[in-house]
């Protein structure tokens, strides 16, 4: 139990840690946030809890994948704040992401690769 509270608490603190640099900084806080801080913090998790390599290497591998649909929302999202409500905006990335998920999910299989 110990352990997956150390997990949230070290997860959760640098999500913290990345928005309180965004609000001093926005290219700091952009930077940081765009590392793959997920990535490699469940990699090292994994990692310590002796899960096989072929687990860790599919995360990744996967992740590529994932990363792909979510990158037009970094574009939309400024272009629709500014004439649009947060909340309008939000959701709308949203619906659009699951667009973009959908159709990477369909060019992968079109290679062989099965996402879902």
């Amino acid at each position: 139990m110990y352990w997956i509270i150390t997990k949230y608490l070290i997860t959760a603190g640098i999500v913290v840690f990345i928005s309180e640099v965004a609000k001093r900084s926005d290219r700091l806080g952009a930077f940081i946030g765009a590392l793959p801080t997920v990535t490699i913090l469940a990699l090292i998790w994994m990692y310590i809890e002796k899960q096989p390599d072929e687990k860790l290497t599919h995360h990744t591998f996967y992740t590529f994948w994932y990363v792909l649909p979510s990158l037009p929302m970094f574009l939309i999202f400024p272009y629709l704040y500014g004439r649009f409500s947060f909340l309008i905006s939000l959701v709308s990335c949203l619906a659009i992401t699951i667009l973009c998920f959908l159709l990477v999910i369909w060019i992968a299989n079109l290679f062989g690769v099965q996402l879902v």
